[in-house]
């Protein structure tokens, strides 16, 4: 990412420019994906939700820093603005190669053993002794299977197809998969066609803008301190349903020929874009603990590329919505609050520990199913 953004500054040309653009994209959404995994399989569970959350305030600090970046370097080329947005990605490369270790649990799945211990001595500071008896271990991280007869277990041999290959065969993992991915194509929708449809409304833009840029920070903070309390299918369910009927309020008021009803048009259009963005943050934390370490990464990025396709679509429906509203507000309304009911099929995870490998995650799954079983039998 950062040498493809560093050499877009010496395009000749718009090719050029779109080539290296293109590669950048590949850079930046693998970083996302990776860094929100990394960082909850590095902590526990009473943590994993909250960490989760923290990286989208970074996300959130760099998207505000491009106006800042922007106004520091108005009147100058945009080359100059590449520059500048190259030299924090060329940092970020030097701090995560030097700070930043790799998953244990990662690690674990691939069979090196010595490896995931000698991370887990850094990030938890446990003396070699109690390492080597393997006592600290199974009690710090009782969620890793460091045991002793996980010794003879093979590592797991998982890449990118067999990994995809896994997800499709298991017909648990499939559904989830598939339940995630219409989830995230409805928040999708809402949440990159909220800021192009403001020149839709009956508003001032600059303002609609200004306000729809510091809905992120309400959503992350939110999320950030109910992520422990709240059900993560409750959540989810409740925030699309919020989007959704947001979004057909909208489209009602703009049939509504008494009065001007702009104001109230970009209430809504608020609630609507700050339910989406609780939502994709309540969603990607849910798929994390919804697959095991061994497809986490692969799980998560199909759930974003699933949010981009919804937003491919969101610039052709605004455009028609400037000639009826049914198209934009009313479309978009109906699909998150309706892919929002995907989540009715899935297991909460709020609480749960995270697992490593397929059998596992079937194992646990079966534990659920069966306690609920019991619960019902003795009620």
């Amino acid at each position: 990412m950062a040498i493809s953004t560093m050499l877009t500054v010496f395009s000749p040309n718009i090719w050029v420019y779109a080539v290296l653009r293109f590669v950048n994209g590949f850079g930046r959404a693998t970083i996302g994906t990776c860094a929100l995994v990394l960082s909850t399989e590095l902590v526990g569970k009473k943590w994993r939700g909250r960490v989760g959350i923290m990286s989208f305030f970074g996300f959130m600090l760099g998207f505000l820093s491009l106006p800042l970046m922007a106004y520091i370097n108005r009147g100058s080329s945009w080359r100059i603005l590449y520059v500048w947005t190259s030299i924090p990605t060329m940092i970020y490369c030097i701090l995560v190669r030097f700070f930043v270790c790799e998953s244990p649990r990662w690690l674990f799945v691939r069979g090196r053993r010595e490896e995931a211990i000698s991370i887990l001595k850094r990030v938890a500071s446990i003396p070699s002794t109690d390492v080597n008896s393997g006592g600290a271990i199974s009690m710090s991280f009782s969620s890793l299977p460091f045991e002793e007869e996980e010794e003879e277990k093979k590592p797991s041999n998982v890449n990118i197809f067999t990994t995809m290959k896994v997800l499709v065969e298991k017909r648990w993992a499939l559904k989830r998969l598939s339940a995630v991915m219409a989830i995230a194509f409805g928040i999708g929708l809402v949440y990159y066609r909220m800021p192009l449809a403001l020149s839709n409304l009956d508003f001032n833009i600059y303002l609609s803008a200004a306000f729809n840029a510091l809905m992120d920070l309400p959503a992350n903070l939110i999320t950030l301190f109910l992520v422990d309390k709240l059900s993560r299918r409750n959540a989810l369910i409740g925030f699309t349903a919020l989007g959704g009927i947001s979004s057909v309020l909208i489209f009602a008021l703009q049939n509504m020929r008494i009065g001007n009803h702009g104001a109230l048009q970009l209430a809504l259009e608020l609630i609507s874009y700050f339910s989406a963005c609780s939502a994709f943050n309540m969603e990607m934390i849910y798929t994390i603990e919804l697959f095991p370490t061994c497809v986490r990464n692969s799980a998560i990025a199909m759930a974003r590329q699933a949010l981009v396709l919804g937003g491919v679509f969101s610039p052709i429906m605004v455009a028609a919505g400037r000639k009826n509203g049914v198209w934009s507000f009313g479309l978009f309304g109906l699909a998150i609050g309706l892919m929002g009911l995907f989540a009715v099929g899935l297991p909460e995870t709020r609480g749960s520990d995270l697992c490593d490998t397929m059998d596992e995650e079937e194992c646990k799954d079966q534990r659920s199913k069966n306690d609920i079983t019991d619960r019902v039998i003795v009620a």
